[in-house]
């Protein structure tokens, strides 16, 4: 049998077209590749951006920042020593981009101006870090990634 070029272009595209085929169909099946969206309520949160960069405008012009280490116990987190720890309040999220079955909220609650996040909770990889809180009526917003 002879080929021609018309022929060897429609095995071409076929040729293409299956090996496309067989990523979508890859893509689409296998669990590996399934990634969840960042936010849930997207538009509700971007309705909230700006008060969100007031609070960091106001994180920034602080003296002294949140300061975060990690040790045998697991994540803790420093707050200034120049506020009152006991007006502090708000909540700490920790949001993992890989898996959205292991994020979590907790509430401030400080020991000497320092809260440990136990590392019962964590698990090694990269974690998105948000402490949003409050002190004498001024709130303050801190993001940090973070690998643990």
């Amino acid at each position: 049998m002879k080929m021609n070029w018309g022929t060897g272009i429609v095995i071409a595209f076929a040729c293409f077209i299956a090996f496309i085929m067989y990523f979508v169909v890859t893509m689409v099946t296998d669990n590996t590749y399934h990634h969840e969206l960042v936010v849930e309520d997207y538009y509700k949160k971007e309705l909230t951006l700006q008060s969100d960069i007031i609070k960091e405008e106001n994180t920034l012009k602080l003296k002294e920042n949140i300061a975060w280490s990690h040790n045998e116990d697991g994540l803790l987190l420093q707050f200034p020593k120049s506020l009152d720890a006991s007006k502090i309040s708000g909540t700490i999220t920790l949001y993992r981009p890989s898996n959205k079955s292991l994020d979590f909220q907790i509430p401030i609650v400080l020991n000497n101006h320092s809260i440990l996040i136990p590392k019962s909770k964590l698990v090694q990889g990269r974690w998105d870090l948000t402490v949003d809180w409050n002190s004498n009526n001024t709130s303050y917003l801190y993001k940090k990634s973070i690998v643990y």
